[in-house]
């Protein structure tokens, strides 16, 4: 099955071999016309050109978008002008001159874009009635297609008529496509993100909202004091659970909401519930996608732990790998049969095992295929899922809200493990 991940990265290949094509071509104009400057200087400046039209084009179709691009391809295709119109034929941007035949090129615009197919065409059948020498001697419009469909047209603005002329502006048609496709599967993958979060939120959050209460107004008559308490950890752990700010999140940040949740279980299970925290200073920094954590918590205590007679323990680690972040939780509860774990892996929406396959997705697509869950389990030995969180990666940026302090001891009601 393709993911999101996946046409990012083949559109990311399409997008350099575009570029390589407008290259070649670009070096190939260069000594046909024996510009003064060196091949290396001209490349060294398409590709100066390129990377600044590509950073523009990745806004997205718009007039502020096309005027900082179009000075770049013109600049690019040494031609009159460069123009982008919209999928309806008007002009978002003009850079150069001539910007007065437009009027001429109105139904050759519109054939393009109907047809989905390149027009070329020459001064002498626009119609211009300009009295001497013309800066315009040859026009071409290409479609630019996104997601197979037309989202507008690149108009090209020549002195000269030539085959390679038109080829160029074909190529750069292509790049400028292939930039507003990665524009628009960037907008897919983020979307996608955060549908991913909201469906953990619905599964995470119906049956713990149910116990929460439940356990706090058991204690709201025998014990005020502690039900205020719990009520107050409720309330954070939900107020962090339905942010909307945010894909990514701290591990600092990510333990101090376990934290909540382990003290309200806690208050729940009593001794039957004990926790573990192995966490390396160092890598509370380390950044990682918006809950992935609690449903691995979550499911070991509700179904690692709650199922065994006694309950056990819950051992959270975090320790550096040199560039990445290892992090594993485990339980010594009732484990399964390791065969269902492919089952659970690609389950998104089942209430056992809350999430896993989502979360699964998520590091893939975040981080790459690499960066899969790895599960170990067995029945009666309990379950250790691990994770493996690169310190670096790009684009991955969390909200900024550390402060959690850490120890080695095991956590008991009266004396959790985080401190926020």
């Amino acid at each position: 099955m393709c993911t999101v991940g996946d046409l990012l990265t083949e559109r990311a290949v399409l997008g350099v071999i575009a570029t390589l094509a407008v290259l070649g071509l670009f070096v190939m104009l260069c000594r046909a016309r024996r510009v003064s400057t060196s091949v290396e200087d001209a490349v060294m400046d398409m590709l100066d050109r390129m990377s600044k039209a590509s950073s523009d084009l990745r806004a997205g179709l718009t007039q502020e978008a096309a005027d900082k691009a179009t000075p770049h391809l013109r600049e690019m295709l040494r031609c009159v002008a460069v123009a982008i119109t919209d999928e309806e034929g008007t002009v978002l941007s003009w850079d150069g001159g001539a910007n007065d035949h437009y009027e001429y090129l109105r139904d050759t615009v519109a054939r393009a874009i109907n047809n989905c197919h390149k027009e070329h065409v020459d001064h002498r059948k626009l119609g211009c009635e300009l009295q001497g020498p013309c800066s315009l001697h040859s026009v071409v419009v290409v479609p630019l297609v996104v997601e197979g469909d037309v989202a507008g047209t690149l108009i090209v603005v020549s002195g000269v008529a030539s085959k390679r002329q038109i080829r160029m502006a074909e190529e750069t048609a292509r790049f400028v496509s292939t930039q507003l496709e990665l524009e628009v599967v960037q907008k897919q993958r983020q979307a996608l993100a955060q549908a991913e979060v909201k469906a953990l939120r619905a599964q995470i959050s119906p049956h713990f909202v149910y116990n929460a209460l439940n356990t706090i107004s058991s204690l709201i008559r025998t014990d005020p004091s502690h039900a205020r308490e719990l009520l107050q950890e409720f309330a954070e752990f939900t107020r962090y659970s339905f942010r909307t700010d945010g894909l990514f999140t701290t591990l600092a940040d990510e333990l101090t909401n376990i934290h909540r949740y382990l003290t309200i279980e806690q208050a729940r299970y009593g001794a039957r519930l004990s926790v573990r925290l192995r966490i390396a200073p160092e890598v509370l920094q380390v950044v990682l996608p918006f809950l992935v954590l609690q449903p691995l918590v979550e499911n070991a205590v509700r179904h690692g732990l709650a199922k065994k007679p006694g309950g056990g323990m819950l051992t959270i680690t975090a320790e550096d790998n040199g560039n990445e972040a290892l992090i594993s939780v485990e339980d010594d509860g009732v484990g399964m049969d390791p065969d269902r774990l492919d089952d659970i892996k690609d389950a998104h929406q089942t209430g056992a095992h809350v999430g896993i396959g989502n979360i699964n997705d998520r590091m893939r697509t975040v981080f790459g295929a690499e960066y899969a869950l790895v599960v170990e389990t067995a029945p009666s030995a309990g379950t250790k899922v691990i994770l493996k969180v690169p310190k670096f990666a790009r684009n991955v940026l969390p909200n900024l809200n550390i402060g959690s302090q850490m120890t080695d001891e095991p956590m008991t009601a009266e004396q959790p493990a985080i401190r926020a």
